[in-house]
C-alpha cells in the first residue's frame, strides 16, 4: 500500500472512531460503547505496529475518558470533552459534537452566513433584456 493509501486508510479509521463516539454520545447504548472501544483498539494496534511500541494505547484511553465524562457529567468530564473537541479538525463533526454534548466550547463553530440580506442577489448579472442568445 502506497503512503498516500496509508495516509487514507489511517483518517477513514479515525473519522470512523469520531462518528462512533458521536453515536454512543447520543444513543448511550452499550453496544455502541463496546464499538467505541472496538475501534479505538484497532487504531492503537496501528500505532503499536508502526511506531514499535507494544503498549501503546492512546485510543483505548481516550475512549475510557470519553465515555465517562459522557455518562457522568460535570465539571470535569466537560473539561475532558472541550479537550477532545478542540482536536477535532472537521467543523460539521464539531458541531454536532458541541450539540450532543451540551456544553460551551470556546471556538465558534457557527456556521458563518454567505449571503449579506438585501437586494444584492442578482448584482452584477446581465438583466434578462440583455442576454444574447
Amino acid at each position: 500500500m502506497t503512503s498516500q493509501g496509508l495516509l487514507e486508510s489511517h483518517g477513514r479509521m479515525l473519522c470512523a472512531w469520531h462518528l462512533a463516539i458521536l453515536r454512543f454520545a447520543v444513543s448511550l447504548d452499550n453496544a455502541d460503547r463496546l464499538n467505541v472501544l472496538a475501534i479505538a483498539n484497532q487504531i492503537d494496534r496501528l500505532g503499536r505496529h508502526h511506531e514499535d511500541k507494544p503498549n501503546f494505547g492512546f485510543f483505548r484511553k481516550t475512549s475510557s475518558e470519553l465515555i465517562t465524562a459522557i455518562l457522568q457529567p460535570g465539571e470535569p468530564a466537560d473539561a475532558i470533552l472541550r479537550q477532545y473537541l478542540a482536536r477535532v479538525d472537521d467543523v460539521r463533526l464539531k458541531r454536532a459534537l458541541v450539540g450532543v454534548f451540551r456544553i460551551e466550547h470556546g471556538e465558534d463553530v457557527a456556521v458563518k452566513k454567505r449571503y449579506k440580506t438585501g437586494g444584492d442577489l442578482w448584482r452584477g448579472l446581465p438583466s434578462r433584456g440583455t442576454v444574447q442568445h
